[in-house]
């Protein structure tokens, strides 16, 4: 991965280069889903906060949950959920936009005051094309992409996940990629280009043998 590489999957469609990583331990909490599915998802969470050097925690002492993951049939359920439209700003226009591009996935971060991830809901509406995902794949990747404030555009061309053998892998660059951007002499957050260099150098000096 160059840096250039690394500049593209952080520099959002309008130009502007955004990075972020969480600033706090995650406290997840998902709704929609059946037990084998929880377990699913909460086995991808552990993997790639194991693999960051992040933490979980039961609760958040500011929202109770930080890490929300909703799995639904339709949009407009949103619009039922008791205390949504106080978690998502301008849920009723929202919700007509995912419904009119009929989009099946959808990610809302908060930040905190240095810049950091401080919340992440993330809406999945399950049409036939993510209900035939597999669920180890589909948490896999919704994980990775809630670890950080990734582009808009990064993941449209090339999946950050890989097939090895029957099972569903992180990329190798974007497992080091992450390892980097959680490396705690970084930044929490970065609006430079320049915080891209400083990425691809951490990640040559976790490949470099000791």
């Amino acid at each position: 991965m160059t840096p250039e590489t690394i500049e593209t999957l952080f520099t959002r469609g309008d130009g502007q280069f955004v990075f972020a990583r969480w600033g706090r331990p995650i406290a997840p909490v998902v709704f929609g889903v059946d037990d084998a599915t929880l377990e699913v998802v909460k086995g991808a969470l552990e993997a790639v906060t194991a693999l960051a050097g992040h933490k979980m925690a039961e609760t958040d002492p500011e929202l109770g949950s930080n890490l929300m993951m909703f799995f639904f049939n339709d949009w407009a359920e949103l619009l039922d959920v008791p205390g949504m439209d106080r978690l998502v700003p301008d849920l009723a226009p929202l919700v007509e936009r995912l419904t009119g591009i009929e989009a099946n996935q959808y990610r809302f971060f908060r930040f905190d005051a240095t810049g950091g991830i401080k919340a992440c809901f993330v809406f999945l509406r399950m049409d036939k094309h993510l209900s035939e995902v597999p669920a180890q794949t589909l948490a896999l990747s919704q994980i990775v992409q809630s670890y950080l404030l990734w582009s808009d555009t990064a993941f449209q061309d090339q999946s950050p996940l890989a097939v090895a053998g029957d099972k569903t892998i992180l990329r190798p660059d974007v497992a080091g990629l992450i390892r980097a951007a959680y490396d705690p002499v970084l930044p929490g957050a970065a609006t430079d280009v320049s915080h891209a260099l400083r990425l691809f150098a951490r990640m040559q000096a976790q490949e470099s043998p000791s």
